[in-house]
């Protein structure tokens, strides 16, 4: 494992950290849980990431569980979580003052610690005027529930406004943005973050680098009886598997394979080694069902010395998608 500074901060993540959206407490037993924080933490791993909406709540209560069984170090740990669907009333979702501080609060005792070490937004709120946000962010980082925050899901444009916010009246500015990333989705990772990291340090913890399993090349034959896209409420990723574009995308993984074939890795270590070959990139958080594609995912770190210049123009030329930035107009 190797660890990166999340953005400009001083705070030292390590580039794969575990995920717990859908799997825990919904996809996968507690047991396997355990299993899997165990396989991430003796491996390296550092960062857990999880979500107040996230098996409503649950899969907080599972991973403080297992923090608290394995008595692991808490200050050995960085732990996330994200704030916006808490609950069914009006006053217990959106980025209100109110809903920061209550949210975070049940966040805490459902994982049964005294802080995390970064509060995420968890996608912007119309409903909420930026001063309110970030003065309560800042607030709950002085009363010492949380060591940074950071956004999720925002654009270039509300990061930069929370920045300002903060310059302008002396509070906390974010330090990370959680965006998706994976090698069909890349603008907003190669091209806007980048400049923002430049400009105001706010680094990317990425999420869903095998695009929900796309990557791993499941699909090429139909949708398996135990995949996600197989679930009831992940309908969309069944319609945007058996999509024209789905097949492109099946196509173009089945030469993809090549590649990796070429590089002795699977097609998701590849997958995974190329989120990493970005230096931007602070961390990138793995989902995974069971020990055997965790311990597959991680392998991704032998592959990323392998992702040379040569490699990463030949999959630029497959995909097809490189985004351009203001920078390679000029030149």
């Amino acid at each position: 494992m190797f660890y990166r500074n999340l953005g400009k901060s001083g705070l030292r993540v390590s580039c794969l950290g575990l995920g717990t959206w859908v799997t825990f407490g919904g996809q996968i037993t507690d047991e396997v849980a355990e299993q899997l924080m165990t396989i991430a933490y003796e491996s390296g791993v550092n960062l857990f990431d999880t979500a107040e909406v996230y098996a409503g709540g649950r899969a907080e209560v599972i991973l403080g569980n297992i923090i608290k069984k394995k008595c692991w170090r808490r200050s050995s740990l960085v732990i996330t979580t994200k704030l916006y669907w808490g609950g069914k009333a009006e006053t217990e979702r959106g980025l209100s003052r109110k809903h920061i501080i209550e949210g975070l609060k049940g966040s805490l005792q459902r994982m049964q610690l005294e802080y995390v070490d970064v509060v995420f937004a968890n996608r912007p709120d119309s409903n909420t005027p930026m001063e309110e946000i970030v003065r309560a962010m800042t607030y709950v980082i002085n009363q010492g529930m949380a060591m940074y925050w950071g956004t999720s899901r925002w654009t270039a444009m509300e990061i930069m406004e929370a920045y300002s916010v903060a310059r302008q009246f002396n509070l906390i500015p974010p330090v990370c943005e959680q965006a998706e990333y994976h090698l069909f989705q890349r603008e907003k990772v190669e091209v806007q973050l980048p400049e923002l990291y430049h400009k105001i340090g706010v680094g990317a913890m990425t999420w869903s680098p095998l695009a929900c399993g796309i990557i791993t090349g499941k699909y090429e034959n139909g949708i398996p009886e135990s995949s996600r896209a197989s679930m009831k409420s992940y309908q969309w990723l069944k319609e945007k598997i058996v999509s024209e574009d789905g097949r492109k995308q099946q196509a173009k993984l089945k030469e993809l394979n090549h590649i990796a074939e070429k590089m002795v890795c699977t097609l998701p270590q590849l997958a995974v080694a190329w989120c990493l070959r970005n230096e931007g990139v602070s961390s990138v958080l793995l989902g995974t069902s069971n020990p055997e594609q965790l311990t597959e995912n991680l392998g991704a770190i032998q592959v990323l010395p392998k992702m040379t210049s040569h490699v990463v123009s030949e999959i630029d030329h497959i995909l097809g998608n490189r985004p351009y930035s203001k920078k390679d107009y000029r030149s």
